[in-house]
């Protein structure tokens, strides 16, 4: 009887925990549409709960949100070892590798299957997708033809026809990062304000997106303060109790940021605290534990991997003068060569996608 009795309580339990997933699920996908995801490009991604891919669309100035419907929990993303990546992609698409432009690679929490933005072809004519593998190296395209979806335009996103002073297009860096931090989507990227440094805060699921906080920093290496630079990567983080973003630039200041400060239209000054070194653009971040701490892992075009320890960044210093290399304290990981994307497997492993003289390799790796 005792048996019986805890089997029907076990049975209630799971029931219950479906039907509370269930409604979880219905709020996160308040809004969604079964119909085509109209992407004119596919740059930076992250996850929101339930499996809801976020993709940055700079060329439309817009965000997306896709229910990939991939809600199948694994708990170790098993080891990836996919040599020449690109060349595979190249082969499923009919083309050739120098056709694909990898633009970003994360890993879906729930199922640890990687998922990769990218561009077949280039310019105008390029077509945005969205694939995804697990360990076993099998490619697959993410529907956008039928797929359930939504999307929030930005309302400050710079004019197609906007150049920077080297004739770049502002409008592709109208998204260089975003993410999902307690309930918001957080976009970094350009704006067509004053302050064009811009970090948004949008509610999810969408609703409305107004104008994002124009950001101030210092650049110890440029030894002057900046307005106009993107953020290039970030990540949240908790900072005495309260949430920041620490933020990653060209050349390479590291930021704090207060996410409470990021209002429409507010004019935020970060702290910038550690200038990481000039001539260098950071790529990714990630946050992990080992052995009790946790550290920051960045990846970056010229200076490899650095790995930065996280106790008491509240007691570093803003650096307000110029300097090269200041603040918190790294070390370069000198076994980790050309990683252009990392992002987090499990909790002892990173997967990154690695240039092996032009061959791109997407592997785990020990979290060092």
């Amino acid at each position: 009887m005792n048996a019986l009795r805890l089997s029907i309580a076990f049975s209630r339990l799971a029931a219950l925990l479906c039907f509370v997933s269930a409604l979880a699920l219905a709020a996160n996908t308040v809004g969604f549409k079964a119909g085509k995801a109209e992407l004119k490009s596919a740059g930076a991604l992250a996850f929101a709960p339930d499996g809801i891919l976020l993709i940055g669309d700079s060329m439309g100035g817009s965000v997306f949100a896709l229910d990939t419907g991939d809600r199948t929990k694994s708990t170790k993303g098993g080891s990836f070892d996919i040599k020449g990546i690109n060349q595979k992609i190249a082969a499923m698409l009919g083309t050739t590798p120098d056709q694909v432009l990898i633009n970003d690679v994360i890993v879906n929490p729930i199922s640890k299957k990687a998922y990769i933005s990218l561009s077949r072809g280039s310019g105008p004519d390029a077509v945005p997708m969205i694939l995804r593998t697990d360990a076993s190296g099998k490619l697959e395209e993410v529907p956008l033809a039928n797929v359930k979806h939504a999307s929030i335009g930005l309302a400050d996103a710079p004019d197609a026809a906007a150049k920077d002073n080297r004739g770049n297009s502002k409008r592709m860096e109208a998204i260089t990062d975003l993410g999902y931090v307690d309930g918001n989507v957080i976009v970094a990227g350009l704006s067509n304000e004053e302050f064009s440094s811009t970090l948004r805060s949008i509610p999810f699921p969408f609703n409305s997106a107004s104008k994002g906080a124009g950001i101030e920093i210092f650049h110890g290496a440029h030894g002057r303060f900046e307005t106009n630079a993107p953020v290039r990567t970030f990540v949240p983080y908790q900072i005495q109790n309260k949430t920041h973003l620490l933020a990653a630039y060209t050349c390479t200041p590291l930021v704090k940021i207060p996410v409470s400060e990021l209002k429409p239209g507010a004019k935020v000054k970060g702290t910038t605290i550690a200038e990481l070194g000039n001539r260098n653009k950071p790529l990714d971040m990630i946050v992990y534990k080992k052995d009790g701490r946790e550290f920051i892992l960045m990846a970056n075009s010229s200076r490899g991997v650095m790995k930065l320890p996280t106790e008491k960044l509240e007691s570093y210093e803003s650096i307000t003068a110029k300097t090269d290399k200041q603040g918190v304290p790294y070390e370069t990981i000198a076994s980790l060569k050309g990683v252009q994307q990392l992002d987090k497997l499990d909790d002892l492993n990173a997967l990154m996608l690695t240039d092996d003289a032009g061959s791109l390799d997407l592997r785990s790796v020990p979290l060092p």
